[in-house]
């Protein structure tokens, strides 16, 4: 059984239990037991059946709540296969689309070998999209699904019903399915099913921070109340963040309980490993998401609050998940020369350099070199790899940040800033948060612990070397407790860390709100913890606040809650489907589409016809492809614009009205783009709008309101 803290002796310099050289100590009967017990041991198998069963319910509670919305926005379950998938706009139809071609492809084999040699995403080369765009959580669908239509077949099992849909308003009727045999239901299933073991997860997490399972609870119940701010899964499933975001939040409870524990070794290692893997498989931006991490374990180790070891099996652990998914990715460069990679390496060459470094003069000496060789290391590390094996995947990253603070704009980086989700966050988030009290809560948190961490640390470096204790925290202490960590509350300061990074990442790009909102719902959940706020009071007084707190929240929570319960809609798109229609039934299926992204994605999902661009932007060739084909939105005469898609190999190019004269907001319309990228051409008309008037040297052969198809003409 893992044992409590024990006081540290009155010096500056008071040891940890370290695995390496220490004897676990052993508890007296009767002694309560905290220490990194997961889910401790306060009243036996009842208590920690109890956190689990609140844990299972808050799953099913937020994934029936996400599967409501997403079938009230769309009326999903009243559409026809094709509608289905025209749902699915831009990054989400792409994806899916492996997913489909897994499923309907001859057998399992047959479908990955043809998504790792795709020759119809990036006409005419052949591309490993598995590589590309992080398709294994499609993978797996797909062998699940195949295995799931065998076992049915078998025990002849009905997995679907099919009815006639009356669309109305002059539209056809359509054919509905609805059940787990078919093939969007059993993808979205999954989905919302991953979103409740990460609202389990969560509670977990917010239960073992705080101590209390009022904890949890208030933890949990404010992620619903702000749930709109916390996420977007019920409006965008195929996203890559629905399958990653979920196994983040077990990591970040791996982390914490590794932090926690007195003694760490390779279970933890592993642990860490698994849960990081499970993250980082799904999403490329995940690297982004541990960077942050590895730099608030760097400052954790820096400030003492973690000993080298204990540090290096967390590390370790992140190493092993790196090496992994880039044997999984095929060797992805993004990865190789990713900033996380080199902030790894950095912090492992501090932490094992820890002798030689500590026996420099003074302690600001040694925050000098660490921090020297944290930086430099990492900035170092990461320009070499991609300067000598020219990788330059992820330089849109730097200029997406360069942009934020500078008046710099660049063709590429336009696309990105002039896309809602990559603005700021809005001042509106703010109000939001506050008036369901998230966010007071969290400041009011965040100051009482780190007041907390600021008078121990004070009482480190010049008084006594004590901590600072509650008169809650000494009664529970017992003589043979030890201390897990050099300073104690290390797991909560990683969390205010990590938290602090997570907030500035949501407010730098708005679309990243859902890792700052439930960062502050955990900072939340310690306003339950005894050990930062048992100076209100016993634990009941303590506990009235408390549920009095909720039941403040719920005024406007439960407001906020309504309107997502009342969601309504139905999603219809006759203009798409007309395009859609005419592909699949007029063109050959050799032809080789080209437009604008978020279309070619559909092009590609319901036509299966060749196309030589799509949404997924972080690759520097398709950035390129990108800049070529939207050439077409510019003022280059049409000649010039023909001859480059017939280069391209395109024999079609679909406009889309809204990219041709669209101007979401000043500066962001695709003329505006090209005025700054090409100004020799400022003075002619736009060349979607000349075609439109007079199409040659390509043929218009197909228009509706919407959108309109050219043919391009053989020379």
């Amino acid at each position: 059984m893992t044992l409590k803290k024990k006081r540290g002796p009155n010096t500056p310099h008071a040891k940890s239990s370290n695995p390496g050289n220490s004897k676990k100590s052993s508890a007296k009967a009767g002694t309560k037991s905290r220490g990194g017990e997961m889910l401790g041991s306060f009243n036996g198998v009842g208590y920690f059946m109890l956190v689990i069963f609140l844990a299972f319910c808050a799953g099913v509670l937020h994934s029936k709540h996400v599967s409501h919305m997403f079938e009230n926005e769309r009326f999903f379950s009243h559409l026809s296969a094709l509608e289905r998938e025209l749902s699915f706009r831009t990054e989400m139809g792409l994806y899916y689309s492996y997913y489909k071609t897994i499923v309907e492809a001859p057998n399992f084999f047959d479908g990955v070998y043809d998504i790792m040699h795709c020759n119809v995403t990036e006409f005419p080369d052949t591309v490993n999209t598995l590589k590309r765009f992080n398709l294994y959580p499609e993978v797996v669908l797909g062998f699940m699904f195949r295995c799931y239509e065998q076992l049915a077949s078998y025990f002849n099992y009905q997995t679907k019903v099919c009815y006639t849909v009356n669309r109305g308003q002059g539209l056809p009727p359509v054919q509905s399915c609805e059940g787990l045999g078919e093939l969007s239901f059993f993808y979205v299933f999954f989905i919302f099913s991953l979103s409740g073991l990460m609202m389990a997860c969560f509670f977990i997490l917010c239960y073992y921070l705080s101590g209390s399972i009022l904890g949890g609870i208030l933890g949990t119940l404010c992620y619903f109340y702000n749930h709109g701010e916390a996420t977007r899964v019920m409006w965008t499933p195929p996203l890559r963040e629905s399958f990653s975001y979920p196994f983040l939040v077990a990591q970040l409870l791996v982390v914490t309980y590794t932090i926690k524990s007195v003694t760490v070794n390779w279970w933890n290692i592993l642990l860490v490993a698994v849960t990081t893997i499970t993250f980082m498989i799904p999403w490329q931006f995940a690297q982004f998401v541990l960077l942050t991490q590895t730099c608030a374990l760097f400052g954790l180790y820096a400030l003492r609050f973690l000993t080298s070891h204990k540090l290096c099996i967390i590390l370790y652990g992140l190493a092993i998940a790196h090496a992994v998914n880039f044997v999984f990715q095929f060797g992805n460069s993004m990865l190789l020369s990713s900033f996380f990679l080199s902030a790894l390496i950095s912090t492992l060459v501090i932490a094992k350099l820890e002798t030689p470094i500590s026996k420099l003069p003074n302690q600001i000496c040694i925050w000098l070199v660490q921090a020297v060789i944290f930086v430099v290391g990492t900035f170092s590390i990461k320009i070499s790899i991609a300067k000598s094996l020219g990788i330059e995947d992820d330089a849109h990253i730097v200029s997406i940040l360069k942009s934020k603070f500078s008046n710099y704009q660049d063709f590429h980086t336009s696309l990105y800033t002039c896309a809602p989700e990559f603005d700021f966050i809005e001042r509106e988030t703010f109000t939001k948060l506050s008036k369901t009290l998230l966010l007071p809560a969290a400041i009011l948190s965040l100051a009482v612990v780190l007041s907390k961490i600021a008078i121990d640390e004070w009482k480190f470096w010049f008084g006594t070397g004590t901590k600072s204790e509650t008169k809650e925290e000494k009664e529970e202490e017992s003589p043979n407790d030890v201390q897990p960590n050099p300073k104690p509350n290390a797991e909560y300061f990683y969390h205010v860390l990590q938290a602090i990074a997570f907030i500035m990442m949501a407010v730098i790009i708005m679309r990243l709100k859902l890792f700052g909102t439930p960062a502050l719902c955990v900072l939340a959940s310690l306003l339950a913890s005894r050990k930062f706020f048992g100076f209100i009071g016993d634990k009941r007084r303590h506990q009235a606040i408390v549920i009095c707190l909720i039941a403040m929240m719920t005024v406007q929570g439960y407001q906020n809650l309504r309107v997502q319960f009342n969601t309504s809609g139905e999603y219809n798109n006759p203009d798409l489907e007309d395009l859609v229609e005419f592909i699949t039934t007029r063109t050959s299926r050799d032809s080789v589409f080209a437009g604008a992204m978020p279309t070619m994605a559909t092009v590609k999902l319901c036509t299966k016809r060749a196309i030589v661009n799509h949404p997924h932007y972080e690759d520097v060739g398709i950035r390129e492809r990108t800049h070529k084909v939207y050439q077409i939105f510019s003022r280059k005469p049409p000649k010039v614009v023909w001859n480059t898609l017939n280069s391209m190999g395109v024999t079609h190019v679909i406009v889309d009205s809204q990219w041709c004269l669209g101007r979401p907001k000043p500066g962001c319309g695709m003329v505006d783009m090209w005025d700054r990228e090409d100004q020799k051409n400022r003075n002619r008309p736009a060349c979607c709008m000349l075609i439109e008037e007079n199409p040659a040297p390509f043929k218009k052969v197909f228009k509706n309101k919407k959108y309109s198809i050219f043919q391009l003409h053989s020379k």
